[in-house]
């Protein structure tokens, strides 16, 4: 949905339960003229559909939102100022089929955004 307009993966390496990719994201898409004028910031939803469609690149498969347990903003991040960004996910099984996702969106040094959750 947002993969390959609103942002791109430039590289992505998956090693045991964690699949690290860099990312742009897209300053002049149309989300940007709304959130906010001026002062474009990307929004929380953004950040969690990026999630869902890295898992889903990962697991070769859809997946939808099952449990959020914890969603934790942090830092702002402007896209014409914070490229490339690093997204680390760490996917844990479940036995009926589901899966856990650890999940952090990197400026350089700077968490902006993590989340903890479980997807179907």
């Amino acid at each position: 949905m947002l993969l390959g307009d609103f942002f791109h993966i430039t590289t992505i390496q998956t090693a045991d339960n964690t699949v690290t990719s860099l990312l742009e994201i897209n300053p002049a898409h149309p989300i940007f003229g709304g959130h906010f004028p001026g002062q474009p910031v990307v929004p929380g939803v953004c950040m969690m559909q990026m999630v869902k469609e890295i898992a889903e690149k990962a697991l070769e498969k859809k997946t939808r939102l099952i449990k959020a347990d914890q969603i934790k903003f942090l830092a702002l991040l402007i896209p014409a100022e914070n490229q490339p960004l690093r997204m680390e996910l760490k996917l844990t099984p479940r036995e009926n089929g589901e899966m856990g996702v650890d999940a952090q969106l990197v400026n350089d040094t700077t968490v902006c955004f993590k989340f903890k959750g479980l997807f179907a």
